[in-house]
């Protein structure tokens, strides 16, 4: 579902904004992260089924605004084109575009993907395996890689077990804390998505895990040094927002934009789902193994706030990772094209 997204999105938008438009997927998944706080922070003192059937019920909700919506969503004009449906892509494209059929400007994008369409003809089309083959095997390997390490940064962490980390902390309100970092997140991607344009990927991604080191080291040296003081819990809050700004400007919506836009034309559909595949399963890893990590008990390795070593060192592997395999991708396919190579 995620990475079908995200090729409509590169089949629809205009190319001029398709980064930006790719980067608030990641700005509605924090928006989706502060309304599940809420809803967990109004739930979490009820005493019967109640504290786990309404956020469950609430996210009916969502699913039925996406049913609904999907129904009026035209398909692409790239995709009406390949069945040769040329009538219905220049209504597709003038629905989604807002122009009239006859704007000559309509008429321009329409010949450049059908242009696209037939140089892709030519190509060929790739399968699952020849992706793993060369040329394109350094692009999988590459986007791969970049989402897993978008996980591995540990930003799951706090979203997904910050209550429970800033409770053994001493943090009197661990759900208001956990509605702080989830705004933190919401309003700190919106910088991302002009600096991507604006700085280029490549730099924004360094930008990003330098940042996110440097922060994530800060929060364990003093969780571990100074355990249960309520000068070092400020700091540990502190520098855990600063952490989340530095991802959610850089590595959050970056991530996306990058596979998004390094993989050709005949493999994007098939490498994206390979790229978020491993995304996703980093995210569950992560989800999994987080609890015998950090807490306390038998078979458990109590790390506590030692784990923000273990993400601090997955950062500076972001800073390496960013210096040796990422290229700019931002001046469009035919560099990437040119530059990315096996």
């Amino acid at each position: 579902m995620i990475s079908i997204a995200i090729v409509i999105t590169l089949h629809s938008a205009p190319k001029w904004i398709r980064g930006t438009i790719v980067g608030c997927y990641q700005w509605a998944i924090t928006i989706g992260l502060f309304l599940a706080a809420i809803v967990s922070n109004s739930s979490k003192n009820r005493q019967d089924t109640g504290s786990y059937r309404i956020p469950i019920a609430v996210q009916f909700a969502w699913a039925i605004i996406l049913v609904v919506g999907m129904v009026f969503l035209p398909e692409t004009p790239r995709f009406l084109i390949k069945r040769g449906r040329y009538v219905d892509a220049t209504k597709s494209l003038s629905r989604l575009r807002g122009l009239n059929v006859e704007h000559p400007g309509l008429a321009e994008e329409l010949a450049e993907i059908q242009a696209n369409h037939e140089y892709e003809l030519t190509i060929g089309s790739a399968s699952y395996l020849s992706c793993f083959r060369k040329p394109i095997r350094k692009r999988l390997i590459t986007g791969m890689l970049l989402q897993a390490l978008q996980q591995l940064t540990g930003v799951n962490f706090i979203f997904y077990y910050g209550t429970a980390y800033f409770t053994n902390s001493g943090i009197s309100n661990p759900f208001i804390v956990s509605i702080i970092t989830a705004l933190v997140n919401i309003f700190s991607t919106l910088p991302g998505l002009y600096l991507a344009e604006k700085w280029g990927r490549r730099n924004l991604l360094m930008f990003g895990a330098v940042g996110m080191s440097v922060s994530q080291m800060i929060v364990a040296s003093v969780g571990t040094a100074l355990p249960d003081q309520v000068t070092a819990n400020r700091a540990l809050v502190a520098f855990v927002c600063i952490y989340i700004f530095f991802f959610a400007c850089s590595w959050g919506p970056c991530a996306w934009v990058v596979t998004g836009e390094i993989f050709p034309l005949k493999a994007r559909a098939k490498g994206l789902s390979m790229t978020t595949a491993s995304n996703w399963l980093l995210n569950w890893a992560i989800a999994y193994s987080t609890p015998y990590l950090v807490n306390a008990g038998p078979g458990n390795a109590d790390l506590q706030s030692k784990i923000f070593f273990v993400w601090g060192g997955f950062c500076v592997i972001c800073c390496v990772f960013v210096y040796f395999l990422i290229y700019e991708t931002k001046v469009g396919a035919f560099f990437c094209h040119k530059t990315i190579q096996s």
